[in-house]
């Protein structure tokens, strides 16, 4: 699989990990039957969608709003992203980085979710203790005819309730992808500059964005 073709995997996988459709309520008092449940519900949707299977941005969009972000600790996906840098940022700074940071998964994340197709989700055993405030839940993307591709998630307890803030596709976390690029822009214009940056990207035709990540 050459690179460009294995980011876009990672990136439509990645996609499926945080674009979960829950036409009923996931059981959130276990780290790996909330995973579960949350990875059917998506391949499902993104299976019988036909607007997402069109890279409608819009609707992956509302998606998220609506259905994803309260089983995600988005702050922490983008502070791990934006890396030592977060502790200097003001609460505005901060505010604007996960705004635009969303979007900008969100909007790549458009084309990359067009290529899922006929995959399954397949649970490893949780290694975990009852006392764990924080897990790995561990999984494979099965695909006929293809060997298995690890997903694992990373999850913290937070008030009683289990929260996604990373995902690893390929070897890499979610978090990762993005840390040295924001460190070179950090380095470069500062904080502001990074959410600029972010923001002109965001600012582009959306079916440009689609395009892009369909590579």
């Amino acid at each position: 699989m050459n690179s460009t073709k294995r980011l876009l995997l990672r990136l439509a996988l990645s996609a499926v990990a945080l674009s979960p459709l829950a036409s009923f309520a996931a059981d959130a008092s276990a780290p790996d039957q909330l995973i579960r449940q949350l990875s059917l519900e998506t391949l499902e949707a993104v299976k019988t969608d036909a607007a997402i299977q069109a890279g409608d941005v819009s609707r992956i969009n509302d998606l998220v709003n609506s259905k994803v972000m309260p089983h995600v600790n988005f702050q922490r996906i983008t502070s791990s992203a934006v890396g030592r840098f977060w502790r200097q940022a003001t609460p505005e700074q901060k505010q604007r980085l996960q705004e635009e940071f969303k979007t900008l998964l969100v909007r790549t994340y458009a084309g990359a979710l067009t290529q899922v197709k006929d995959q399954s989700i397949a649970l490893k055993p949780l290694r975990s203790n009852p006392e764990d405030t924080e897990v790995v839940v561990r999984t494979e993307i099965r695909s006929k005819g293809r060997d298995a591709i690890p997903l694992d998630y990373r999850l913290e307890k937070i008030d009683g309730v289990w929260k996604i803030y990373d995902v690893n596709v390929l070897g890499i976390w979610l978090a990762d992808q993005y840390r040295n690029s924001f460190a070179q822009e950090i380095n470069a214009n500062g904080i502001d500059g990074l959410i600029k940056a972010l923001a002109e990207r965001n600012a582009k035709p959306a079916t440009a964005a689609a395009t892009k990540a369909k590579g």
